[in-house]
């Protein structure tokens, strides 16, 4: 029969040695660290988490998920091994700090760099606008799409709820910044059904200093103000009026960026037509594009072609260039650019 009192100094183990031995086989953990624990009490607001520390580490409800959690039943189990993040060191009661949440913003951002990387299309429902734009998120992050790229005639407030086929614009972790375009998805689409050459109708929907935007089957494309004529003009107001009915000649097609180019210079049987004699252009614009499809593919080839009729002879590269440097970037400024992580 066991006697039990024997005393420390019998024993020869005191409290103080067992202390000793838990320090001797402490690990040390830091902020960053990712590690496993055992979820073993569940509270109202948070649980305790086993590490393998001389305390229990704690996770407050608001760093269990990159979503919004109520309970948390709702992420963790009694007994549930998984990873966790420590957020903090031990405060007084040597007590660490641990997250879920930190893990999947990681893991977030390395799967939408991955997507931006391969050029992927995503979908994603719009939860808010403001008034630069729309709120999505994306593998949980809060993702922002200019007002400059959305391709749509609703009004931004009634997108909310809807769901938008997106391309990525900028995927910054740094600068905690994502940025999705709508309109280059869509572009992207039209894209795969048009070609260069090709002759399409749109209407104008805006008219700037440097050119008119034209609606080509849901997408916008540019007809920038050098591409309107052979003749030089002052103004594109002077040619066009928003809602006019238009024949315009596809030149290129840039997917990367999401953008259309259009000519209707390209189609005018005689230099000046679309300021005297539009509808001359738009009954001989299938003609004239054939012809520019013809002296487009000799000049790819490298055989010599004698110009189109009234056409001015300029290198292949000015045919496609549109003004770049005219045309606005897709995102103005730096503000009205929600950050991808709320805190």
């Amino acid at each position: 029969m066991v006697n039990q009192n024997l005393t420390a100094k019998e024993i020869g183990f005191t409290h103080e040695d067992f202390a000793a031995l838990l320090d001797k086989y402490d690990y040390h953990f830091s902020p960053g660290d990712i590690v496993p624990g055992t979820v073993f009490s569940i509270e109202p607001r948070g649980a305790l988490i086993d590490i393998g520390a001389k305390t229990a580490a704690y996770i407050p409800i608001q760093e269990m998920s990159i979503n919004r959690v109520d309970a948390p039943e709702e992420v963790l189990q009694s007994n549930e091994t998984r990873e966790f993040f420590i957020l903090t060191d031990e405060n007084e009661d040597g007590q660490l700090t641990l997250s879920i949440r930190r893990i999947e913003y990681m893991r977030a951002w390395e799967r939408v760099r991955q997507l931006q990387k391969e050029d992927a299309t995503v979908r994603s429902d719009v939860f808010a606008t403001n008034r630069g734009g729309a709120l999505v998120r994306i593998e949980g992050l809060r993702g922002f799409i200019p007002g400059s790229h959305i391709s749509t005639r609703k009004p931004k407030e009634e997108l909310v709820g809807e769901q938008l086929p997106l391309k990525f614009l900028e995927v910054d972790e740094e600068r905690n910044r994502l940025v999705l375009s709508h309109r280059r998805a869509l572009v992207e689409r039209k894209m795969n059904r048009l070609e260069v050459g090709e002759v399409v109708i749109g209407t104008v929907r805006g008219i700037k200093p440097y050119g008119a935007f034209i609606d080509i089957g849901g997408v916008s494309g540019l007809l920038h103000i050098s591409e309107i004529s052979q003749e030089h003009i002052d103004t594109p107001h002077s040619v066009f009026n928003v809602n006019d009915e238009v024949k315009v000649m596809i030149i290129d097609l840039d997917a990367e960026r999401g953008r259309i180019s259009l000519s209707t210079k390209q189609l005018e049987p005689e230099p000046g037509d679309m300021i005297k004699n539009r509808d001359l252009v738009y009954d001989k614009a299938e003609e004239m594009a054939a012809k520019y499809r013809e002296q487009m593919l000799a000049k790819q080839q490298g055989i010599a072609v004698a110009p189109v009729e009234g056409a001015e002879t300029a290198p292949v590269e000015e045919l496609v260039v549109v003004g770049e440097t005219e045309v606005p970037p897709a995102i103005e400024v730096e503000e009205e650019i929600p950050v991808a992580v709320e805190e």
